[in-house]
């Protein structure tokens, strides 16, 4: 299949088409490099800068490469910078998508696999979450995702545009070669192993009064291969007139204290944390009910030990200082 893979040189968007390659797909990369690096895409691999937004470059990539399916990953993600800049978001998110969808539309693609969030549920009435469950935002970030999952069911009822919406909990963890290279870096494992490593003086606690077991926030953490084969599996499984939605983690909730403990057991170092204030935007609890994907699609995640995930992350950073810069 040729798959265009938008956000391709970002952290699990590498990794998917890595993935992608594998198996045998035909990809070309779309990416404005705001956040991805461009030596994460392979050589050989097409790669277009610019926009999602931009529909004559967009046109032309659909066109150029005979353009059958999209992963999209592109997007503004950052749950507090959501709610501080809202209109960035609803821009950058939900308005570029429904452009790219328009111009995917109008080019005759006929298969759509969404990167969405756990954020669409706000804070849950139960845990482990289902896709049933409540969608109830609450920040911008999850309310510019379910906009667009909405607009995918529209969609695919009047023009027959296969979707799946894959609403992640926390992607993490490292393959040998592609890994975590935010400028800003504001995911938790990645920021407590540049601890570890020096390169940061303390992790910051946001919140320690959570009704949670030990008072910090509690989340799902999946490897980002296993994310990247559930890509894989929903664009192969999508039929005409579909609009799927799936959840993907692990089913285990851990701790920010959790993930601290766990992270000086991989490294062996002592690593300082200091309490904040909470973070506008985050629920308590957010665990996933995966069972719907594992039925559908096979999805069969390969990492299911806190520990193992956190060693990839680690030997990855190990190996990569300095991030893409260095390599």
């Amino acid at each position: 299949m040729n798959v265009l893979v938008t956000g391709g040189a970002g952290y699990i968007g590498s990794v998917t088409v890595a993935t992608l390659l594998a198996q045998g797909h035909h990809v070309v990369v779309l990416d404005e490099l705001s956040t991805g690096h461009r030596n994460s895409v392979p050589d050989g691999v097409p790669f277009v800068h610019g926009s999602v937004a931009d529909e004559d470059m967009v046109g032309y990539a659909i066109a150029q490469h005979g353009v059958e399916a999209i992963i999209h990953f592109a997007a503004a993600s950052l749950v507090g910078e959501s709610m501080a800049k809202p209109t960035k978001y609803f821009l950058a998110n939900t308005a570029a998508t429904f452009a790219l969808l328009d111009t995917a539309v109008r080019r005759g693609v006929g298969r759509f696999v969404l990167s969405s969030t756990a954020a669409v549920y706000g804070t849950p009435d139960s845990v482990p979450i289902p896709e049933t469950a409540a969608l109830r935002p609450e920040s911008v970030y999850g309310e510019s995702k379910l906009m667009i999952e909405r607009a995918l069911g529209w969609l695919a009822s009047t023009t027959g545009l296969a979707s799946a919406s894959l609403r992640y909990f926390n992607a993490a963890g490292a393959t040998a070669t592609l890994g975590e290279d935010h400028r800003p870096e504001t995911h938790l494992i990645p920021l407590v192993l540049q601890v570890a490593a020096g390169k940061r003086p303390a992790i910051q606690l946001f919140g320690t009064d959570y009704q949670t077991p030990d008072g910090t926030a509690v989340r799902d953490y999946v490897h980002v291969s296993d994310l990247a084969n559930a890509h894989l599996l929903a664009l192969e499984a999508l039929k005409s007139g579909e609009a799927r939605h799936y959840n993907l983690g692990s089913g285990t909730g851990y701790s920010v204290r959790e993930v601290i403990e766990a992270c000086r057991r991989v490294t062996g170092e002592a690593i300082k944390e200091v309490a904040v204030e909470r973070r506008a935007g985050d629920p308590p609890v957010l665990v996933a009910d995966s069972t719907k994907a594992r039925r559908e699609l096979g999805w069969a995640p390969a990492f299911d030990d806190l520990d193992a995930l956190v060693g990839t992350a680690w030997e990855w950073q190990r190996a990569h200082p300095d991030g893409y810069d260095g390599h």
